[in-house]
């Protein structure tokens, strides 16, 4: 099976296939909207990156948004560097979805409505780095 996280393309390659100067890659990465594997100095982008940057050029082309904004955006996708992500349901699909928020790696579907909350605690960044000093107050 594809393991859809692991690194394979080289910056190039990937900047050919959306449209964008290798440069723009590396300050998108610098800002935090993506972490492509490294391997020795060289990047390494997974098929999941070239969906995550794809998402983040159509925030910007098409909505009309700068790194700032999509920063913002990004930080409201529980799953925008969870591995398990399994993407979104398309409209007319018998799933719950939220209509106003687009899956970053599905095109043209948009986000589940988690059935059990708990499915975005165990996902969320905060609550991992928080845990340990929930107690200690």
């Amino acid at each position: 099976m594809l393991d859809e996280e692991k690194g394979l393309y080289s910056i190039g390659t990937v900047a050919e296939l959306i449209g964008e100067h290798p440069e723009t890659l590396r300050v998108w990465e610098r800002n935090n909207l993506i972490h492509p594997d490294r391997a020795k100095y060289q990047r390494k982008y997974s098929n999941n990156d070239l969906l995550r940057l794809k998402f983040i050029k159509f925030l910007m082309d098409e909505k009309g948004l700068n790194i700032a904004g999509v920063k913002q955006i990004t930080a409201m996708y529980s799953c925008w560097y969870n591995r398990n992500c399994k993407g979104g349901a398309l409209k007319n699909s018998s799933t719950i979805i939220n209509e106003s928020k687009p899956c970053w790696k599905i095109e043209g579907s948009y986000c589940l409505i988690a059935s059990d909350k708990s499915e975005l605690c165990s996902s969320c960044e905060m609550l991992r780095t928080c845990s340990g000093s929930m107690g200690s107050e």
